[in-house]
C-alpha cells in the first residue's frame, strides 16, 4: 500500500497555465477520486502522477521516492483508460499476459497471475475470447485485469467507465468498490461524474480550474460544502443557492439549501413558489419552481406527492440544513 505526495505542482502548456501550484497527499491504500468538470485539470494531475505528463515544477513522491523525472515504467504504477487499449488480434489471456511477457517473467509466474486475476474479475471462461466477442463491461474488466497482474503499487483510472451504459456504469462502480476492498490497493480514479464519486471513493478531492477546491470523506463534502462550487457540483438535483434579502437576514451574502431539505407546508416563514414542472421519478418526484425574487427552486419530494405546473406552494427550509456563504462563495457556517 503505497502512499502519494504531490508537492507545490504546476504544468503550464506555453504561456497558459492549467495547475497554479496543488499540494495533496493521498494515504496508501486508499481510494481517492479526482472530481470536477472538463477541463478542471484533473486527467492532467493523473497523468503527471503517472509520468505521461511532464511535471513544469513541483515534485511527486509515491512510496516515499521521488518520480518527477522517472518513465511511466519506473514509478510501479498501472492505468486503465476509457478506450480499454486491447489488442484486437490478441486473446483475453494474451491481453493480460502481454505485459509481463515483455518484462521476460517466467511462464509458471504469468499463468498464475493471469489465472488470479481472472478468477477474481470472473473472466475465467473468456480467456480464449478476442475483444470482439466480448461486452463493453467485460472488455473494462479485461483492461483492469491487465493491470493487476503487473502487481503495481498504484492504480491510476481516466474515467474508465465513460464508454459505459448506465446499467453497466452502476454495475462496474461496484465491482471497482469491491476490486478496492479485495486488493486493498491504492486507487486514483478520476472522473467528472459526482454519483461515481459519491458511491466508490473514501476520499474525494474536487478540483475547479487547477486548484483544490475541497478534500475530505464523501459525505463530508455533501453536508458541508467549502464553497459554493463544491455545493453546487456534488448533489443531484444540484444545492439551490439564493442571495438578496434571504440570504442577508442570515448573516451571510448567499443561502444554499438542497433540494430534500425543504419542507412542503404552510407556516409563518415558508416561502411562496409557483411550480413549473414535475419529473415523476418513482421513488421521488422532483418539483421545478419559480420563487420569484428568491429565483428557480428546486425541491425533492415523495414519490407519491402531486403537483400541477401553475400551482402555488409553500415550503421552508429546515434551519440545520441551511448553508451560508460570503461574497467569495465561501463557508461561513
Amino acid at each position: 500500500m503505497s502512499d502519494i505526495r504531490i508537492d507545490n505542482v504546476t504544468k503550464s502548456y506555453g504561456n497558459v497555465e492549467v495547475i497554479p501550484g496543488l499540494s495533496l497527499a493521498l494515504a496508501g491504500g486508499s481510494f481517492t477520486v479526482l472530481l470536477g468538470p472538463s477541463g478542471c485539470g484533473k486527467s492532467t494531475l493523473l497523468r503527471m502522477i503517472a509520468g505521461l505528463e511532464e511535471v513544469t515544477s513541483g515534485a511527486v513522491f509515491i512510496d516515499g521516492v521521488d518520480v518527477t523525472d522517472n518513465e511511466p515504467s519506473e514509478r510501479g504504477i498501472a492505468m486503465v483508460f476509457q478506450s480499454y487499449a486491447l489488442y484486437p488480434h490478441m486473446t483475453v489471456y494474451d491481453n493480460m499476459a502481454y505485459g509481463l511477457k515483455i518484462a521476460r517473467m517466467p511462464k509458471p509466474q504469468i499463468e498464475e497471475r493471469v489465472r488470479g486475476a481472472a478468477a477474481i474479475l470472473q473472466l475465467t471462461d473468456y480467456l480464449k475470447r478476442k475483444p470482439a466477442e466480448l461486452s463493453g463491461g467485460q472488455r473494462q474488466r479485461v483492461a483492469i485485469g491487465r493491470a493487476i497482474v503487473r502487481d503495481p503499487k498504484v492504480f491510476l483510472f481516466d474515467e474508465p467507465l465513460s464508454n459505459l451504459d448506465a446499467a453497466l456504469r452502476n454495475q462496474m462502480r461496484i465491482e471497482l468498490a469491491q476490486l478496492h476492498a479485495r486488493l486493498g490497493a491504492t486507487m486514483v480514479y478520476v472522473t467528472h461524474d459526482q454519483v461515481e464519486a459519491m458511491t466508490m471513493a473514501d476520499t474525494i478531492v474536487v478540483l475547479n480550474k487547477g486548484s483544490i477546491e475541497q478534500t475530505g470523506e464523501p459525505l463530508d463534502l455533501y453536508n458541508k460544502p467549502a464553497s459554493i462550487f463544491v455545493a453546487e457540483f456534488i448533489g443531484s438535483p444540484k444545492m439551490n443557492i439564493f442571495g438578496g434579502d434571504v440570504a442577508a437576514k442570515a448573516g451571510a451574502t448567499h443561502l444554499g439549501v438542497r433540494p430534500e431539505n425543504l419542507v412542503i407546508g404552510d407556516g409563518p416563514d415558508a416561502w411562496p413558489l409557483t411550480v413549473t414542472y414535475v419529473e415523476k421519478l418513482g421513488a421521488d418526484t422532483i418539483v421545478h419552481a419559480d420563487g420569484g425574487a428568491l429565483g428557480p427552486v428546486i425541491l425533492r419530494a415523495e414519490g407519491t406527492y402531486l403537483a400541477a405546473q401553475g400551482q402555488t406552494i409553500h415550503v421552508t427550509p429546515q434551519p440545520e440544513h441551511v448553508h451560508l456563504f460570503d461574497a467569495a462563495g465561501k463557508r461561513i457556517n
